[in-house]
């Protein structure tokens, strides 16, 4: 008994154009050599050897309004997305006003979640009302789309252009100005984690199942074995941490030095406990 594949669609075809960068034939290749499955096709096109933009959780919402903020002793931060259908809405200084009604929302009532926020009530009214309540006078879906929480001794809050990404950074200890030059290293260089040990374990043997299956087909590979293919593997590991990693990243503002020897140069003790980032498009 035969089976049949669906088709893939030009929808499919661009949305993975768009999450990679890889071009349309070579989309619509990997996604009919793994029947249609995006996650796979993504493996598929890097197993080629193309450079394809990292999978990222800060894609979800294109258009928008996102709000970093701390709490007043800073050592709470929160990260509020609202989204949007365009960016006639979202750069509409009242949708602006509307975000940062909820993001103070969330602060004034140190939030938990998304779900916790919705329930809250702002001026009389609960903010998932208020949100019917835009929908209804723009005639857009908007809604909370992400919503982030950071707890340190110190937390750094940033946003970046135009209120299309935010970063929080957690740090053990008060320091100013290093939080915002580390928020700004995440803004621009979107690292994984704050170090190896950090990133999840499934994320690890995904690159390094990559780096075997395109060293096998690499001639100059043929007759190892894979004991041999997996030790090689682990080595190149350490070129995607350093690149994935913040601590291991060069620091933008010093490229010779790494951000955590920047840390370092700050305070012997200086430590980043974690780091939320939050981005449109």
């Amino acid at each position: 008994m035969s089976t049949t594949t669906a088709p893939i669609t030009a929808a499919e075809i661009n949305k993975l154009r768009q999450v990679t960068g890889a071009g349309m034939m070579d989309c619509r290749k990997a996604l009919t050599e793994t029947n249609g499955d995006f996650e796979g096709a993504i493996d598929w096109l890097r197993k080629q050897g193309q450079k394809v933009a990292a999978k990222r959780s800060d894609r979800d919402a294109k258009e928008g309004v996102v709000i970093a903020q701390t709490s007043a002793d800073k050592k709470t931060g929160f990260i509020v997305c609202i989204s949007a259908e365009t960016d006639f809405v979202s750069k509409n200084a009242d949708f602006v006003a509307f975000a940062q009604t909820i993001a103070d929302a969330a602060v004034a009532n140190d939030v938990k979640n998304a779900e916790e926020l919705a329930g809250v009530t702002v001026n009389g009214a609960k903010v998932s009302d208020l949100i019917n309540d835009k929908l209804a006078a723009i005639g857009e879906k908007i809604g909370i789309s992400r919503f982030e929480r950071v707890e340190a001794p110190y937390v750094a809050a940033y946003i970046h252009g135009a209120y299309r990404l935010g970063v929080l950074v957690g740090l053990n200890q008060n320091a100013e100005e290093a939080g915002k030059d580390v928020a700004m290293q995440i803004a621009a260089m979107n690292p994984l984690a704050v170090d190896p040990a950090a990133v999840p374990a499934e994320t690890v043997a995904r690159e390094k199942a990559i780096v075997i299956d395109t060293m096998k087909q690499d001639p100059k590979m043929a007759g190892k074995t894979d004991d041999m293919l997996g030790k090689i593997a682990e080595g190149k590991l350490n070129a995607f941490f350093k690149e994935q990693t913040l601590l291991a990243q060069p620091f933008v503002k010093d490229n010779g030095k790494t951000v955590a020897e920047y840390l370092k140069s700050v305070s012997p003790t200086l430590v980043v406990t974690e780091f939320k980032r939050v981005a449109l498009g």
